[in-house]
């Protein structure tokens, strides 16, 4: 492609790796464009961050196309997520280990189903501690990680698709259908409760952002060899 496609704005749709941030990223999208066109700034931002832990769809924006990001943002996504029954994590993933455990015996794929009922349409949903969401100016994460505890407020999201995929006892396995501002990290530890076990997110892939879909996202080395044509 040529200079002006980035610089006036273009989307590129990336299959986040795992253990990578967003940010991580982000940033290498940027370096990629500068090394490749030989330009020295440029800018670049994603919409929709992706903890580490998951990997799937990242959409980013670059040039003039960052003003679209909100748009991005705001769209309606889809996740396949594994969630394991029986214990839950600080974190509600696995960036933290299992600290609590909880019966299953009586869990049963009916009782599943009727529980998954009860999340779906618009819900309250208290985000996890373990997230970079402000409160007071300081992200939640620096606030927990120092073993302090604050207030958080519910937030009012969508839940418009929840089906199971797979069941493996203690996984199950399930595709979400989600509105923007949803923790599907919250939305596991929350489903565990409501069963009256515990349950945290074990994996996790974002594979739809509106009507972008992870079949037409590319790997960051995919990028970069674009990049270089």
């Amino acid at each position: 492609m040529e200079k002006v496609d980035y610089l006036e704005g273009n989307v590129v749709l990336i299959n986040k790796p795992l253990s990578w941030t967003s940010f991580d990223v982000v940033n290498s999208l940027r370096y990629s464009i500068k090394k490749g066109l030989g330009i020295k700034k440029i800018k670049v931002g994603h919409a929709g961050t992706l903890d580490p832990l998951a990997n799937g769809l990242l959409i980013l924006c670059t040039g003039k196309m960052t003003k679209e990001i909100d748009q991005f943002q705001a769209a309606e996504k889809e996740y396949i997520a594994t969630i394991k029954l029986g214990a839950t994590t600080p974190s509600y993933d696995g960036e933290m280990v299992e600290d609590r455990f909880y019966a299953t015996k009586h869990i049963n794929e009916d009782l599943i189903k009727t529980t998954l009922q009860t999340f779906t349409g618009e819900i309250q949903q208290y985000p996890p501690m373990f997230s970079a969401l402000k409160v007071g100016g300081k992200k939640l994460y620096e606030i927990a990680r120092k073993g302090n505890e604050v207030a958080v407020k519910p937030r009012a999201i969508t839940i418009s698709g929840l089906e199971i995929l797979e069941l493996d006892m203690p996984y199950i396995k399930l595709r979400v259908t989600c509105s923007k501002g949803t923790y599907i990290r919250s939305l596991a530890y929350d489903i565990g409760k409501t069963l009256k076990s515990g349950a945290w997110l074990y994996k996790l892939e974002r594979t739809r952002i509106g009507k972008q879909t992870i079949q037409g996202a590319i790997s960051l080395k995919e990028f970069e060899e674009t990049i270089r044509l």
